[in-house]
């Protein structure tokens, strides 16, 4: 491993000085201070020459009693392979080559350099020194690492490996000195290829035999016997990570301006929602990574790693940038090993575990995802299933068999809908696409939705944050009051936020209580008293909260309503999907067997495969199953499990509430909304009475282009069974008497069309999404998430406990699962 003596600062900080090796010779230690000013500082021994002076005859008996003795030096490093180690740099004209020296310098196994040419860069007075000190300049002035000569040695001096690209050889050759080694060489170079008209190998090249130490850089042992973690130049990552020491994140610093900034003319056609790396002192956001620390589960699958991550940190920073720079196609080791760009035989190691890192990434889903298609298995065969039955072709269920079929394992999904989608279901009737379900996406930032629209370069319409109030009557809510009542509502949810900290489960209460009580109380203390349309806004406010719930406050956890809210969310736009969330799952689930009108009704998973049986008798064996049916189903018994499943799974299926919200679409003759919501994106309808919240509380405008009318409302709270009973048309018209009453000024027509949504009466769902019920907690999504037996796995929104309520949710599960029968 690195000794103190060999590379004294990590570059994340996190190295510190240690002890010299125990396996270091007596003074080796004091080669190189932390300062890097001491490097010619030595113990002086009574059998070794002072470096930097001529050699001299043996005369003193004590020293060498055998004159051949000093024909060569065994390389002082314990446990080096190098028993005759021969110098790389050939700097210096007394050049020890492979003679004697009176000291070698050990980079790795391979590769040394002699006490003569560390002389003719170190000494101020040699050749050398400027072009050593030039270096050093640059290298403090990026990096925070030691600029020692090792360092200087490892960067700039020893030679690059390249490796053939015949299929039918694949050797690595070393190249001499003076050829720099490019991306666009590693993918042309063939033994024996010219440069400037020198042929660097004989004839029949490819015959010729590989290096012998090539084979050792293999051997586990060997990475533990680099003194300097690999560096790379001209990295992919580099201008994702210019705020960043560059050595702290596995990149050389004599190759990285200091004064870059991540902007799109840096990364030419980034997509701005790809922000795969933390900057510095950021935090919070969802699916992003410190680029100069490893994360637990990377942790726990190299351990190897744990003391020094340099490599993998550049391997997997390499990765990431490439992936997020072209997510269109897949992300192959072949196609990153081209940009390992760094010297010495290190090279070969970094490339060899290339692969071990990306099959890690692949698996995770955190590259080689979304609608991708492949042609081949994305993971060796080792990580895939044998068959795999999937439950349910929702946003978690199609993710899944995506995921797994790019694996490479054999998947069935069976639906018992006539179509697929689930809770996703766009209409297209009213001359635009409206989502009777999901359409809308919260937070764009690393949000894979928003990934997969750049892979089918589907453009997002970005919403605004203006949402006029409007009072039935017409007029139009000061926006000074709205947000003075939007300051009192978030005040009062921050009192219960504070209550929660020391409650326990069985302390709880329902949240439309709590809310209450914090309001009487501060009425009470303040002497303030709301105004009547003040309370209508608060009652406006109240409904967004249910629509957030997707129930009454009366039946949701006090305690655990925004249990999410304490993982990273994802951040930056709310945008609306113009062309709906179908066009995304219907992409997911090409080539995929989907078997639709099949209605699961058991599992049986008491035997070594798992046999799942259909209303019509049809049966299926698999090794695992997946099942993604909304969670309504779940508590209704609706699929039947054999053995039934654990008590500890069941009672946090019951501790969850499914949560309903309705939605309405109308399409009219010509868009009368226009002049006065003035281009805003929606606009809120403030409840005439505390009864009348919830029924249609926002209208969302839902053409951008301004071309089609077509306005969507919801219905949330106790407003969803107060239509539940009601014909469409009545639903309709207690819509137009709203929107009458908020264009009271002007005439508004009759829609020429529409829809109403029955999720309540929907079979399949009998919901819209979860929430903790009171006396639940968040723990329950991550109990829904265990498996059982290895065998019986669960995906969907309500598994998610990070993101639920959300088709992103809904996805992510499913590439969750798929990760962890390929783990498995």
């Amino acid at each position: 491993m690195l000794s103190d003596a060999d590379y004294p600062g990590n570059a994340s900080g996190a190295r510190r000085a240690k002890k010299r090796n125990s396996g270091e010779p007596p003074g080796d230690g004091q080669t190189l201070r932390s300062s890097g000013r001491q490097i010619n500082v030595r113990v002086k021994r009574t059998n070794n020459p002072p470096p930097g002076q001529s050699k001299r005859k043996a005369t003193d008996t004590e020293e060498e009693d055998d004159q051949s003795e000093k024909k060569y030096r065994k390389c002082e490093k314990a446990g080096c392979s190098a028993t005759y180690p021969v110098c790389f740099a050939s700097a210096s004209e007394r050049c020890a080559k492979n003679g004697y020296t009176s000291r070698w310098y050990h980079l790795s196994c391979g590769e040394h350099f002699c006490n003569e040419c560390f002389d003719h860069y170190y000494r101020s007075h040699k050749d050398g020194y400027e072009t050593f000190a030039a270096w050093k300049k640059v290298w403090t002035s990026n990096g925070k690492s030691e600029p020692s000569l090792k360092a200087f040695m490892a960067d700039q001096q020893l030679p690059y490996w390249v490796q053939c690209t015949k299929p039918d050889c694949r050797k690595w050759r070393q190249l001499t000195k003076e050829i720099q080694l490019t991306s666009s060489l590693a993918a042309t170079y063939r033994c024996g290829m010219k440069f400037n008209n020198i042929k660097t190998e004989g004839p029949d090249q490819c015959s010729q035999p590989e290096d012998l130490r090539v084979v050792e850089v293999t051997d586990s042992w060997w990475h533990s016997m680099l003194i300097l973690p690999p560096l790379f130049k001209e990295s992919p990552a580099s201008p994702f990570l210019a705020a960043y020491y560059p050595d702290c994140v596995g990149m050389s610093p004599s190759g990285s301006p200091s004064n870059m900034s991540l902007n799109e003319d840096v990364v030419p056609c980034l997509c701005p929602y790809f922000q795969p790396f933390y900057q510095p002192n950021e935090c919070g956001k969802a699916l992003c990574v410190r680029p100069d620390m490893m994360e637990l589960d990377e942790l726990y699958e190299f351990p190897e790693f744990s003391r020094d991550p340099t490599m993998y940190l550049a391997l997997r920073n390499l990765i990431l940038a490439s992936w997020h720079r072209n997510c269109k196609e897949v992300l192959t080791s072949q196609k990153c090993a081209l940009h390992i760009i760094v010297r010495g035989l290190v090279r070969v190691r970094c490339v060899q575990e290339m692969d071990r890192v990306l099959h890690f990434m692949t698996r995770k889903g955190l590259i080689n995802t979304g609608v991708l298609m492949v042609k081949r298995p994305l993971l060796p065969e080792r990580y895939r299933s044998k068959n795999v039955i999937i439950i349910g072709a929702g946003a978690s269920g199609l993710a899944a068999a995506r995921q797994l079929q790019n694996f490479g394992t054999q998947v069935v999904v069976l639906e018992a809908r006539e179509r697929i989608g689930g809770r996703v279901w766009d209409d297209t009737r009213l001359g635009v696409t409206v989502g009777q379900g999901a359409q809308i996406v919260n937070g764009c930032v690393n949000n894979p939705i928003a990934l997969m629209c750049e892979q089918m370069s589907i453009k997002m319409h970005k919403l605004g944050e203006r949402c006029d109030l409007f009072q039935e009557g017409g007029q139009v809510t000061d926006p000074a009051f709205d947000k003075r009542m939007d300051f009192h509502f978030n005040a009062i949810l921050d009192v219960v936020s504070e209550w929660r900290k020391d409650k326990s489960q069985n302390q709880d209460t329902p949240l439309g209580e709590k809310v209450q009580e914090v309001k009487k109380n501060f009425l009470q203390e303040s002497g303030i008293q709301f105004s009547e349309l003040e309370e209508k806004v608060l009652q406006f406010h109240l409904s967004n909260l249910e629509y957030a719930c997707g129930s009454t406050l009366d039946q949701v956890s006090a305690r655990s309503w925004d249990h999410n809210e304490f993982f990273a969310q994802f951040s930056g736009d709310h945008t609306l999907l113009t062309k709906g969330y179908s066009v995304l799952l219907h992409k997911l689930a090409e080539g995929l067997d989907i078997r639709t009108k099949c209605q699961v009704q058991s599992i049986d998973y008491s035997g070594d495969l798992v046999k799942v049986t259909s209303s019509n008798g049809s049966q299926w064996t698999a090794q695992k199953v997946l099942v993604t049916v909304p969670l309504t189903l779940l508590q209704k018994n609706m699929i039947q499990f054999n053995p039934p499943l654990p008590e500890r799974k069941l009672k946090a299926i019951h501790s969850l509430g499914a949560g309903i919200i309705e939605k309405i679409a109308l399409q009219f003759p010509h868009r009368f909304w226009d002049g006065k919501i003035q281009g805003a994106d929606y606009f809120g309808h403030i409840p005439p009475s505390p009864d009348k919240r919830g029924m249609f509380s926002v209208f969302y405008d839902m053409d951008p282009q301004g071309k089609q009318a077509v306005l969507m409302s919801v219905i949330t709270g106790d407003a969803v069974p107060a239509v539940r009973e009601m014909e469409d048309k009545e639903v309709v018209d207690e819509c137009m008497k709203v929107l009458r009453e908020l264009f009271k000024e002007q005439e508004v027509p009759d829609p020429v069309n529409f829809f109403v949504t029955h999720w309540s009466k929907d079979s399949w769902s009998q919901m819209s999404y979860s929430f903790v019920k009171t006396g639940g907690s968040g723990e329950a999504y991550d109990i829904l998430a265990e498996d059982v037996q290895g065998k019986v796995f669960f995906a969907g929104e309500a598994t998610n406990r990070h993101f639920p309520q959300t088709v992103t949710g809904a996805y992510l599960s499913g590439v969750r699962e798929a990760s962890k029968m390929a783990a498995m």
